[in-house]
């Protein structure tokens, strides 16, 4: 039997829908994370008009019809085979030397409660492998649903694999739009969790006062003061209390949630210091109610390059090492993209890729709709 290639390409665009993040990951022989090699990553923009689309539909918005609908899953469909092909040619890599593409697609929608639990990401799978000619897996998140999970989050299990360590609790935290916990206690059940915004009413709150997409280095939150009665109607959103499991999504924390709870006349500079402040808070808070004893938080996404979010959330956390997980060899900008291409792996070897402590599903499953090349 023919060696399978090694090497996988993980897609995702996250809620904050600030570019296409691809990473090209190659895989030891065997079951085994270990040595695994970030062989190639980038960051892909969106085309101005579609991210200003997808972001809408995302906070809520509805699609203007069902025709656009099917248009967004086809042009975010040919905007992630771009973004792979991008890749490719920076590493100097066939795409038949790609064994497969796991593709996150974009979030319009996350209702993982309700008579009908449903999750939906766009970015057709189909073009992905037709464009690119190379076997795409794509809707992850669907089966875990189905079986009565969350579906989100589904990084945990790429986590544990790589970042457990048997003399310390630990806990990794990736600071996206939406924040997600893995806890990997020393001995025990690895558990996953949201914790709610990170980003995503950081960036959303600085693009409408400033324009920029996101408050680089933090500087528009440091320039103001922490409102105190504001954050505590903030943190009094009832979701913030829900146990594990738990997610959440652009759908429930968006600009209008925190509009509804200004009083009017708040300075700008001072509602973002206090989304930061927000954001740390929770983050924290939840840590300490899970996991108590953990001892060292190791954080990717893009909050990592916040350095005032890093800052409070390490004085929300005293006695616990805070730091990013490129210390430990892990790029915190593609690690996500890099559990996709893992999670695509799982799925051609038939193996699970959700973690049922985490997302709440029924059993283990192997996630994802294969579309060959």
């Amino acid at each position: 039997m023919a060696r399978m290639p090694h090497l996988f390409l993980g897609l995702i665009s996250g809620t904050s829908a600030d570019g296409i993040d691809a990473a090209l990951v190659e895989f030891p022989d065997g079951p085994s994370t270990a040595g695994l090699r970030l062989v190639a990553a980038r960051t892909h923009p969106w085309e101005a008009a579609l991210r200003e689309r997808l972001v809408a539909i995302g906070q809520g918005g509805e699609p203007r019809s069902l025709d656009e609908l099917g248009r967004l899953d086809v042009q975010v469909g040919e905007a992630f085979a771009a973004a792979a092909r991008a890749l490719l040619e920076q590493a100097g890599i066939a795409p038949a030397q790609v064994a497969a593409i796991g593709s996150h697609g974009q979030t319009i929608r996350h209702r993982p409660h309700g008579e009908a639990p449903f999750t939906l990401q766009i970015g057709d799978g189909a073009v992905i492998a037709e464009r690119t000619g190379i076997t795409t897996v794509c809707d992850f998140r669907r089966r875990d649903v189905a079986a009565g999970g969350q579906g989100a989050p589904l990084v945990p299990a790429f986590h544990a694999a790589l970042l457990h360590a048997p003399d310390e609790d630990r806990a990794v935290l990736n600071l996206g739009g939406i924040g997600n916990y893995t806890l990997l206690p020393r001995a025990g059940a690895v558990r996953g969790f949201d914790t709610g915004p990170a980003n995503a009413l950081l960036d959303a709150w600085c693009q409408r006062h400033t324009g920029a997409a996101y408050d680089a280095g933090g500087a528009f939150a440091a320039s103001g003061t922490v409102d105190q009665a504001l954050l505590a109607r903030l943190r009094a959103e009832p979701w913030f209390a829900l146990p594990p499991p738990k997610s959440t999504g652009r759908e429930h924390f968006h600009l209008e949630w925190v509009q509804a709870r200004l009083r009017g006349g708040e300075a700008p500079a001072d509602v973002q210091a206090t989304l930061l402040e927000l954001s740390a808070t929770t983050a924290a808070d939840a840590l300490r109610a899970h996991q108590p004893g953990t001892a060292r938080v190791l954080v990717c996404g893009g909050g990592v390059r916040n350095p005032l979010l890093m800052a409070r959330l390490a004085a929300r956390l005293p006695g616990v090492v805070v730091e990013s997980t490129a210390v430990h060899g892990l790029d915190p900008d593609y690690v996500e993209a890099m559990a996709f291409a893992w999670l695509a792996r799982q799925t051609l070897a038939g193996l699970p890729g959700n973690l049922p402590a985490v997302t709440g599903a029924r059993g283990p499953r192997v996630l994802g709709v294969v579309h060959p090349a």
